[in-house]
């Protein structure tokens, strides 16, 4: 019996046993469509060459054998086409492990895509605050450190992108600022052309803002409204005149750039959606995100889901696109044995570093050890050694967590709006200081004036 996930492992086999004819393709795609079926595509040059055709046949015939239900019968296994960028037509595309020629097509329901990063934004620093699971006080972390920046100066923008659990703009703004639209307001109504009329609406400065401001941009207004019926569209890509489509991801990228040049922040801090979906993949991965915070509780749950979500990025080869904006954050730290929890949670964040995204590193040959040629009984090695990687200790990599302290007062977000208006600068260091200070540091060694 075949499954989903034997899929690739089988589809690697058997291009493995017919290399001599994937050779003679200037390129293949393995398409997977949206039930997990798979059929070949090929260059269209190659339908009147009937030797190749043949012998692709055989490989289609094979493939068909091995997965079974996830396969196309032989004679419909093979498709032809122009270029491989028209096949694609704009899905999840990655190569293939093993294979220097051949990609995986990936049809997907959503348009959320883990795999395709985009480039990091200049200047102006994004911040993203992401968690595999609910719960685990990142929106609360988020104010606290809207809050923290407010008060040094800073013209923070902020972005509630929870959208299908709001909140944290109930946290910043009390009840009578909050801004009559939201960020689903604007989405719904750019499709129909409509998003300037909501626009000048759906930002509110925050009365906890002291020497700086805080700009908030909550998921919703003041009053909600028809939010279920709003919320099954905001996914929804535009038509463009031409015909095209512009996904939604797209159009929130707008919207961001929209909003940075009106507000003109010093820094965007981003509350993502939980979990592993189309909010959070865009969070995380399509708005250039320059740091994304992932707050971690120390147990299997955390771990098991931040291994699938970096193994993906490694067999998608984009690790590398991403890996150095990553930080673990330690969330909730409990009262007692905080010395035990924190080494736990680093020593299983530093497993899946280097399982997924650290790079391995093969200690230099023996001949390449030897005494300095001065004679001065220094020993040197005469061969560099490169990679992108770190020792569990080193408080610098990204695995390292910087602790986030449980505390009764930062319990929930209800009360937190009332509770930042009275509440002692010293006492947020104390509960929340290495994340605020190591973003102020991340900040400060980019050059950016915040």
């Amino acid at each position: 019996m075949t499954t989903f996930d034997q899929i690739l492992p089988c589809v690697t086999e058997v291009l493995n046993a017919h290399l001599g004819t994937v050779a003679l393709l200037d390129w293949l795609l393995i398409n997977r469509d949206l039930n997990g079926r798979v059929r070949l595509i090929v260059p269209e040059t190659i339908e009147t060459e009937e030797a190749i055709r043949s012998q692709m046949g055989v490989l289609a015939k094979r493939l068909a054998e091995r997965l079974g239900p996830h396969a196309y019968p032989a004679k419909a296994a093979i498709l032809y086409e122009v270029s491989r960028e028209l096949a694609s037509q704009g899905a999840t595309s990655h190569p293939l492990e093993g294979f220097s020629h051949v990609w995986l097509v990936d049809r997907l329901a959503s348009e959320g895509n883990w795999a395709q990063i985009a480039p990091e934004t200049q200047g102006l620093r994004r911040v993203v605050f992401f968690s595999i699971k609910g719960g685990v006080g990142r929106s609360t972390a988020l104010a606290a450190t809207a809050w923290t920046l407010a008060q040094a100066g800073k013209r923070v923008l902020v972005l509630d992108l929870d959208l299908e659990s709001p909140g944290l703009s109930s946290s910043l703004l009390p009840p009578e600022r909050q801004p009559t639209f939201g960020i689903t307001d604007w989405l719904v109504e750019d499709l129909v052309d409509n998003a300037d009329e909501v626009f000048e609406s759906m930002i509110a400065t925050s009365d906890l803002s002291h020497d700086g401001e805080i700009y908030v941009a909550p998921a919703h207004g003041a009053d909600p409204g028809e939010y279920v019926s709003k919320l099954g569209r905001v996914w929804m890509p535009k038509a463009r005149p031409d015909g095209s489509l512009e996904c939604w991801s797209s159009r929130l990228q707008r919207l961001l750039i929209k909003l940075e040049t009106h507000v003109k922040p010093d820094v965007v801090l981003i509350d993502s959606r939980a979990g592993i979906d189309e909010v959070a993949s865009t969070c995380v991965t399509d708005l250039g995100a320059n740091l994304v915070l992932l707050f971690a509780l120390e147990g299997s749950q955390t771990w098991n889901g931040y291994r699938v979500l970096f193994e993906h990025w490694r067999r998608a080869r984009v690790a590398v696109d991403m890996r150095e904006r990553l930080k673990v954050i330690a969330a909730l730290v409990p009262e007692i044995d905080r010395v035990a929890y924190l080494e736990g949670l680093r020593e299983h964040a530093y497993e899946i570093f280097v399982d997924s995204l650290y790079d391995e590193i093969a200690p230099p040959s023996t001949d390449a050890i030897g005494p300095a040629p001065d004679n001065n009984r220094r020993w040197q090695v005469n061969q560099i050694v490169e990679g992108w990687n770190f020792d569990e200790a080193d408080e610098g990599a990204p695995h390292y967590p910087w602790p986030v302290h449980w505390h009764r007062s930062f319990a929930g977000l209800r009360s937190l709006q009332g509770r930042l208006a009275v509440i002692d600068a010293q006492e947020v260091k104390a509960i929340f200081g290495p994340l605020i200070d190591g973003i102020n540091g991340i900040l400060d060694s980019e050059n950016v004036d915040v």
